[in-house]
């Protein structure tokens, strides 16, 4: 059951831990895990599927593993990249410094779908916007990670990476006693940290924090559930949100109680109906104007999207030089502007070696794949990027690593991606060591997302 290749040190206990265990073995604790995970109820939907769209993710036992050298420099990264992201964030709210010296176009931010006016001029605790990042990277070499993209919104993931570290301690706690690894429990204690630390400028005392979710039919409900009963705060919907003169208050069994802060995970457009879509229900009216009031923190905040559109994306290490004065610790994959035609020529030219992706897309949708794609499709893609190239970035396709992933045929290389979850508060930024790999277990797919058959895997950090 060993790794034939070279064994990296970090993997070195894993290596030994494999040889010793029998494939039987193995296939009876992914049983078991799969059990666990049942038990505890953690699905995610499919919405583009009939028949049950509430499914598990697939749980890979073998660990990801992070040396702590590895991971200190990948921190230090994401400190840097989450500071210059807020930064980026104030400023297209406020003086645009970056617009006006001309390192980032004009069209990107005006007229890009994210940008959010109603957010011109506010304020905001400690100038944060992301108090929540989901930072995507995958690595292709020794010491070579590249950030894929930057979740600025109401990124999710974070449960699994909590939930895959618990079963695998229940499952194999004569590995834990070996492996030094650094706890991932805390993360609900770091998040209500950065979430107390963002109270809003009328809030006097200790702040009441919520997590806003649109209900059990959203894709990541269980997470909500999950966050709110770790941090110990009220799980609530929109109906149970009551705004008053401009302050919030949440419907309680003993009457009405103020609210300063709301980690919500809807988005923008349903989150008040007297400022976005006047048909949503999931949201309560007057949060906004309870927000400019100085009432009401609302994280992440509105309009925090424009900084993780692709098309955004590319200026990032431009954004870490201007604002900061430093040059980016993480690099980003080389990346066409569509837009631009001289680069739609080539890409047009070489769409079967390039990763193609909608600058408004997410989980794994809306892309193409070049070098996987048949002929029908690439024509497809071609005709759309003829149509609409500026709604388009295209990619390399990187030669990923791979880690030791158990499947049908034993232990093989998979492709992984890794998103570790950045805290910013007004105090400090936060970064919880690990984060949620994800791994694509079709034999050479390099698409790790849950709705496209991917899977996850406990993700270690050695503290030594």
């Amino acid at each position: 059951m060993g790794w034939p290749d070279a064994i990296r040190p970090p993997y070195s206990l894993i290596d030994a831990w494999l040889k010793s265990a029998t494939a039987e073995q193995l296939a009876l604790k992914r049983r078991e895990a799969e059990v666990l995970f049942r038990r505890i109820g953690i699905t995610f939907a499919v919405y583009t599927e009939g028949g049950d769209a509430e499914r598990l993710i697939p749980f890979d036992l073998i660990p990801r593993v992070l040396a702590q050298a590895e991971w200190q420099r990948l921190r230090q990264g994401l400190e840097q990249r989450a500071k210059a992201l807020n930064a980026f964030l104030h400023d297209v709210y406020h003086d645009r410094d970056i617009i006006r010296a001309g390192r980032i176009p004009e069209r990107l931010i005006l007229h890009n779908a994210e940008f959010r006016p109603e957010m011109n001029g506010l304020d905001l605790p400690g100038r944060i916007y992301s108090h929540v990042s989901g930072i995507d990277m995958v690595r292709t070499g020794p010491d070579d990670y590249y950030v894929l993209e930057d979740n600025c919104r109401t990124p999710s993931g974070v449960s699994y990476m909590v939930e895959n570290r618990e079963v695998m301690q229940r499952l194999f706690p004569d590995l834990f006693r070996q492996a030094r690894v650094a706890p991932v429990a805390h993360y609900a204690d770091e998040l209500l940290e950065t979430l107390r630390s963002v109270t809003p400028p009328n809030c006097h005392g200790e702040p009441t924090v919520v997590l806003l979710t649109p209900g059990t039919h959203n894709s990541a409900y269980y997470e909500h559930a999950f966050l709110a009963d770790e941090m110990g705060i009220d799980l609530v919907e929109g109906a149970d949100l009551l705004v008053r003169n401009d302050v919030c208050y949440m419907r309680t069994t003993a009457g009405l109680e103020r609210v300063d802060v709301i980690y919500r995970r809807i988005d923008d457009d349903y989150l008040d109906p007297l400022v976005f879509r006047p048909e949503s229900a999931l949201g309560a009216a007057g949060l906004h104007f309870a927000n400019r009031a100085g009432n009401l923190t609302i994280t992440n905040a509105v309009g925090a999207g424009i900084a993780d559109d692709k098309a955004v994306y590319m200026h990032v290490p431009e954004m870490i030089r201007f604002y900061l004065g430093e040059e980016p610790l993480l690099s980003n994959v080389p990346t066409h502007d569509c837009s631009k035609p001289d680069e739609l020529k080539y890409v047009l030219e070489h769409l079967d070696e390039l990763v193609v992706k909608a600058v408004h897309g997410s989980g794994g949708y809306g892309m193409l794949v070049g070098p996987h794609a048949s002929k029908q499709e690439l024509e497809d893609f071609r005709a759309l990027l003829k149509a609409k190239p500026e709604t388009y970035i295209a990619q390399p396709t990187l030669a990923l690593s791979t880690v030791p992933t158990f499947v049908e045929s034993g232990v093989a290389p998979r492709h992984v991606d890794l998103r570790p979850f950045v805290l910013s508060g007004s105090d400090k930024v936060r970064v919880v060591p690990g984060g949620l790999t994800r791994v694509a277990l079709r034999d050479g797919s390099l698409v790790v997302n849950s709705s496209q058959g991917g899977g996850t895997k406990d993700t270690w950090v050695l503290e030594q």
